[in-house]
This record gives structure tokens, sequence and C-alpha cells, in this order.
């Protein structure tokens, strides 16, 4: 059953909608997380302590965080593969290219697949830089976080990558979400107004408290 329903056109965008609502929600708690760097070095280093030693003592030191990822990882492949298969099965079902663009479809909905390429390079460079280190631009700290992430975002090429990266965040949630809501039959002629409202003020939400960082550090607000 789980084979048919996966080899479906419905069951691959039940697919991408639960496992993008998955990736929201941890967007979400990661934006408000990264906001205590505006409490200063001590806050937002034992912030990062925190998040690995959740659920002690009945989980062991980083297990928690560690099954946050798992999920993420299972999250992030079922959304891709399953796009990707999309995008395939809409190519062969129609080859060659229509003579005219719908003109009512929004910028958001014609950079959904570029958004999501720009969004997985992203996330690679992210854990490159802040979580192992391997590509920071100054010396990495184990362990202090706030340091880390005013070094990358006291770079141009830091600060540019971020704030692309969140823009294409912004558009995909934008129209991700609208998206996911039809699919998972939430949709209505009643309700699409404040899905399309909901998804706008989350776009705009995320992107603004995502950028806050960044712009934090430029200015001076966090050095």
């Amino acid at each position: 059953m789980a084979r048919t329903v996966w080899n479906s056109t419905v069951g691959k965008k039940t697919v991408m909608a639960v496992s993008g609502l998955v990736m929201l929600l941890y967007l979400v708690a990661h934006m408000i997380g990264n906001l205590k760097i505006f409490f200063g070095a001590g806050e937002f280093n034992h912030y990062a302590h925190w998040l690995r030693t959740v659920g002690e003592p009945f989980m062991h030191y980083e297990w928690t965080l560690w099954l946050i990822r798992v999920v993420l990882v299972v999250a992030v492949i079922a959304h891709a593969v399953s796009a990707y298969q999309l995008s395939r099965r809409d190519i062969k079902a129609r080859p060659s290219k229509y003579a005219h663009r719908k003109p009512r479809a929004s910028y958001a909905t014609r950079t959904m697949r570029w958004g999501g390429i720009i969004l997985a390079l992203f996330i690679v460079w992210h854990l490159l830089d802040l979580t192992t280190g391997t590509v920071h631009s100054g010396g990495f700290e184990t362990g202090k976080p706030y340091q880390n992430v005013v070094d990358t975002f006291s770079t141009w090429y830091g600060n540019t990558i971020y704030v692309v990266a969140m823009i294409a965040v912004g558009l995909h949630i934008r129209h991700g979400f609208w998206s996911a809501a039809q699919t998972l039959g939430v949709g209505s002629r009643t309700r699409d107004r404040a899905l399309k409202t909901t998804a706008n003020a989350l776009a705009l939400l995320l992107t603004a408290g995502f950028l806050a960082v960044p712009v934090g550090v430029m200015t001076g607000v966090v050095s």
C-alpha cells in the first residue's frame, strides 16, 4: 500500500506537503533561537549548550538533538526526491513548453525549483560553516556559536550567501505553505484568502527574523 501511495502523484504531493510542514516548524523554532543572539554571548552560547542537553537524564547528551537532525534529514530528502520526481513527471506529461506563460503565476511559483536548489546548496554551506567549521571564515571555536556567527557575518560573502538564501526561504514558504494546504485538503473558497494571508505573513516573519541576525552584526548591534 505504501508503495502504491508513493507511486501516485497525490502521494508524492502529500509527502512534499507533510515534509515541508515539518521543516517549517523547525524554521520557526530555529528563528526564535537565533534571535537570542541579541541578548548577548552568554545567553546565546548557553542556549546552544542547552540544545545538547534537552531530555536529560532520560535522553543521553545530544541524543535529542541527533533525533531532531535525523527527522530533518528524512524530511529534506523526502521533500527533494518527491519534488524532483513530480517535476520529471510533469515534463514527461508536457514535453513541449507552453507558448505563453500563465500571467497570474506568481514569482514565487515560477522560482520554486530554483529556490529549492539554492536552499539545498545553502544548507550544505551553512553546516560546513557553523556546525563543522570546515569553511568558516575565522578561527572556528567549538562551543562558542556567538563568536562563530559574528565571524561569518563580518564577511561580505557570508552576508551575501545568507541574504540570498533567506529571500529564497521566504519565496519558498509563501507558495509552499498555501500549496501544502491545498494538497492536504485544508483549502476552500472561504479559507483561501486566510491561507494566503497566513503564507505571506509567515514568509515575511521568517525572512525578517533570520535577516535580523546578519543585519545586527553589520550594524554593530551584535559584536
